[in-house]
C-alpha cells in the first residue's frame, strides 16, 4: 500500500484504506477500483491524498496505531456530540468515555509506538478527522511523560473534544483553506472560550478536560490565545494538546491553512520549542513521528523516485527507500532498497504527491 495524491489518480487504481465520513459511514470501501466517477466525487468532496494498493506497493504495510473499530466509533461519538450541541442538547459524557478507553487501551498495549499514517479527510469530517488524531498523539506523548490511567482518560476527552467549541462557528469559515482575514481569524480564536463553555457543565468529565479545549492554543511566549497565558500557566495537558494539535494542523489541510510535508513539520515543531511550547515535550513528540511516513513516494539526491517501505526508529530522518529500476536484460522492472542509515552519502530531497 502507498500513498497517492488525488491528482495522480487513474481509473482501475484499487483504494487500499476504507474512506469514512464524519458520523462513521463507509463513503468508499478498502478493495473498490476507482473509476472516474467516484474519483471526480473524491475531489469534490475535498480529498487530496489517499492510500492504493498495487503491484509496486502490495507488501508494503501502513499500519494505524489504533484499530479501524476504535477510530471509526471515535469520529462518530465526536459527531454525535456536535449534533446534540448544535441544538441545545446535551450529550452522553459516558458513551465518549467507553470510546476514550478504547483508544487508550490500543495505545497503551503497544511497546514502541512510531506514528506515520496519514488521513484521508473530506472538507465534511475534516474537524472529526482532526480531533480523533489529536486525541491519539496526546495520548502517546501522554504516556511517554507517564501519566497514568486515569490522568490519559481526561487528557484524551479533553484532545477530542478541544474543537467542540468550532460548532458554534459559520460553515464557511471552517472550510476555508486560505489564510484568514483578520477579522476571521478573531472570530475563529472565540472557540476557544466556546468549547470552554460547552465542557464545563458536563459533570461525568474532568474540568480541566474543559480547560484543555480553552488553553490549547496558548503559547509559552504569551502570544497565544485567549488569555495571552505564559509558561507554567498554562496546564500541561493543554500544552500536550497544543503540540498534536499544531502538528497535526502543519501536515493536514484545516481551516484557514493548508499542509505541508511531515519532514518539514517536524523541522518547524522543533523551531518552536522554548517559544510556543517546552524543548522536553517537543522532543519527545518527535520521537513518534515519522518524517517520512511509510508508503509515501519520495525524491532522493541521486534523482531516483522511490516508495518508503519501513522506517529506523532510532534515526526518522533515514528510512528505508525503495526504488524501481528498468532491468533491460530481462525486460522488465525490478526493485532495489536503500536502507539510509547505511547509505550515509544518499538524502531524501522531498516528498512527491
Amino acid at each position: 500500500m502507498r500513498q497517492l495524491s488525488i491528482n495522480r489518480l487513474k481509473e482501475g487504481d484499487i483504494l487500499g484504506r476504507t474512506i469514512y465520513a464524519n458520523d462513521g459511514r463507509v463513503l468508499l470501501g478498502k478493495g473498490m477500483a476507482l473509476t472516474k466517477s467516484y474519483i471526480d466525487r473524491l475531489k469534490t468532496l475535498g480529498i487530496n491524498i489517499l492510500y492504493i494498493d498495487d503491484e509496486v506497493s502490495k507488501d508494503i504495510i501502513v499500519e494505524d496505531i489504533i484499530s479501524e473499530e476504535h477510530r471509526r466509533e471515535a469520529m462518530a461519538s465526536l459527531d454525535n456530540a456536535v449534533q446534540a450541541v448544535k441544538v441545545g442538547k446535551d450529550f452522553d459524557g459516558f458513551n465518549v468515555k467507553k470510546n476514550i478507553d478504547n483508544i487508550i487501551q490500543d495505545i497503551l498495549f503497544q511497546k514502541d509506538i512510531f506514528i506515520g499514517l496519514t488521513d484521508m479527510r473530506t472538507y465534511d469530517n475534516q474537524i472529526f478527522a482532526h480531533s480523533v488524531n489529536v486525541c491519539v498523539l496526546s495520548i502517546v506523548l501522554g504516556k511517554a511523560l507517564g501519566l497514568d490511567r486515569e490522568n490519559l482518560e481526561g487528557l484524551a476527552i479533553g484532545a477530542l473534544f478541544h474543537d467542540i467549541g468550532t460548532v458554534k462557528l459559520p460553515k464557511k469559515l471552517l472550510s476555508k483553506r486560505e489564510p484568514f482575514t483578520p477579522k476571521e481569524a478573531a472570530l475563529y480564536q472565540t472557540h476557544t472560550n466556546h468549547g470552554f463553555d460547552i465542557l464545563r457543565t458536563k459533570r461525568e468529565l474532568n474540568l480541566l478536560s474543559a480547560h484543555i479545549a480553552f488553553q490549547h492554543h496558548e503559547r509559552l511566549n504569551g502570544n497565544g490565545y485567549p488569555r495571552k497565558l505564559e509558561g507554567d500557566a498554562i496546564h500541561q495537558w493543554a500544552q500536550i494538546v497544543g503540540i498534536a494539535n499544531f502538528y497535526d494542523n502543519l501536515v493536514n489541510d484545516g481551516p484557514g491553512h493548508t499542509h505541508i510535508p511531515p519532514y518539514e513539520a517536524c523541522e518547524i515543531l522543533m523551531g518552536s520549542a522554548e517559544k510556543f511550547f517546552p524543548k522536553n515535550l517537543v522532543i519527545t513528540f518527535l520521537k513518534h513521528i515519522a518524517a517520512y511516513p511509510t508508503g509515501c513516494t519520495v525524491k532522493l539526491s541521486t534523482g531516483e523516485t522511490g516508495i518508503v517501505v519501513d522506517q529506523n526508529k532510532s534515526l526518522p530522518m533515514r528510512p528505508i527507500i525503495r526504488v524501481l529500476v528498468a532491468d533491460q536484460t530481462l525486460s522488465r522492472v525490478q526493485a532495489k532498497e536503500y536502507n539510509l542509515v547505511e547509505e550515509r552519502t544518499l538524502f531524501i530531497e522531498s516528498i512527491l504527491e
